[in-house]
């Protein structure tokens, strides 16, 4: 009778250590993009606003541009013309 209710207790300890790795993993993820969009904005507000031109952006979309990595602000993508 222990056996089995040890088996079952650790069962509940494996699933629930699971449970809480796959939250502390969402957790790091969410932190690093954060920091990285961080990173990405002040590069981009440390720019002159000629050079902001230059690659397509103003001061005004610098947070899209940062909080949207993916999407090109210009509504093109960098290899949609070849």
């Amino acid at each position: 009778m222990s056996t089995i209710y040890g088996a079952t207790e650790l069962r509940k300890t494996a699933a629930s250590t699971r449970h809480i790795s796959r939250h502390f993993r969402r957790y790091w993820c969410a932190f690093r993009e954060r920091c990285e969009r961080q990173r990405l904005r002040t590069a981009l507000y440390d720019l002159s606003d000629r050079e902001l031109m230059d690659i397509g952006s103003t001061r005004g979309e610098i947070d899209y541009v940062a909080s949207h990595r993916d999407v090109d602000p210009r509504g093109i993508r960098s290899g949609d013309w070849l």
